[in-house]
């Protein structure tokens, strides 16, 4: 469990020249906080007054956590969208430039001059991207990463709640300065959760199917689809794996024969990467086109950004839920 503190400091940091702010980059008047303390997977974190106004997303799911708090105007920079901005945000979103397809280099990064970095995995601080977080650090760059997706996973959530994912949302609000805006956020995300709860039926094996066709790689323990699966009253086809996002083989999936399979709909063009991709795979390969799932077409397809927490969780319970009840499962 980490600890955040909000406080004022009496303490300035010693910023590079090009993450100092000027005077006409003033918080708004509804910030809250002169300074933060934060601790992010471990790393203690010092976010200097006004909050930011320069923020990096490094990929998606931080990018559209920012955009939903309203932080467009803050933000100098985003980059690796695996799915289309969700529609709603997509207005703010093509205002924030976009440094780099995959992620930015350090250099990349630093030429932003950013004040704040924000990613939810671990590999968009790898020293071919944006750096270790303790390097940004010493640079005046405070780093943000999820709790789920820690460097050292003891230092991070664990297992994928969704009172982790509303935890997150609201530190960075806070960490924004836009508290109330962070708390009427989750307070409807909370609300569309209730709303599904226990949708699905005890007795339905539901196989999370993320990507690979040689190789599948399905949900394991821990992670999203878990915490979906248990929270629509479903069974995990993979529960026992303790991995979280583990490779499968079709033979033991034949053997575990699901009774609906989730695909995840991804976007980046590899083989078996597409829903309907997946689908052709599954209805022609002699393995797959006999289990129960298939042979009567039961599938419900989410982005694929959606089997990841963010901002779209909730959206991939809502859909899971409505394609279950569709498919009277």
């Amino acid at each position: 469990m980490k600890t955040v503190v909000i406080s004022v400091l009496a303490v300035t940091l010693a910023v590079t020249a090009g993450c100092a702010r000027s005077e006409s980059e003033a918080a708004p008047a509804s910030s809250v906080p002169s300074a933060a303390a934060v601790t992010s997977c471990g790393l203690p974190l010092t976010i200097s007054a006004p909050p930011p106004r320069r923020a990096l997303a490094l990929e998606q799911n931080a990018t559209e956590i920012l955009l939903t708090l309203g932080l467009a105007d803050r933000m100098a920079g985003t980059s690796y969208q695996t799915d289309p901005v969700l529609p709603e945000l997509k207005a703010a979103y093509d205002a924030v430039p976009v440094l780099a397809k995959l992620y930015p280099n350090r250099e990349a990064v630093l030429a932003a001059k950013p004040d704040f970095v924000y990613s939810t995995f671990t590999s968009a601080y790898a020293t071919d991207a944006a750096g270790p977080r303790a390097d940004l650090q010493k640079l005046g760059v405070p780093a943000y990463l999820s709790r789920f997706a820690c460097e050292d996973p003891a230092a991070g959530a664990g297992a994928v709640g969704f009172d982790g994912i509303f935890a997150e949302i609201e530190e960075i609000a806070g960490i924004f300065g836009v508290a109330e805006k962070g708390a009427q956020v989750v307070a409807d995300q909370r609300a569309r959760l209730a709303a599904t709860a226990g949708a699905g039926s005890a007795d339905t094996d539901v196989l999370w199917y993320y990507s690979g066709t040689t190789t599948p790689y399905v949900a394991g323990q821990n992670g999203l689809p878990a915490a979906i699966s248990a929270h629509l009253g479903v069974t995990n086809a993979y529960g026992d794996a303790t991995q979280t996002w583990p490779a499968g083989s079709w033979e033991e999936i034949a053997q575990r024969n699901p009774d609906v399979i989730v695909l995840a709909d991804l976007t980046r063009g590899g083989d078996g990467d597409s829903a309907q991709s997946k689908k052709d795979f599954l209805t022609s390969n002699a393995v797959t086109k006999n289990l129960d799932a298939v042979k009567n077409d039961r599938f419900v397809t989410v982005s694929g950004s959606s089997m990841d927490p963010s901002i779209r969780s909730i959206t991939a319970a809502e859909q899971v839920a409505a394609g279950l009840k569709e498919l009277g499962r």
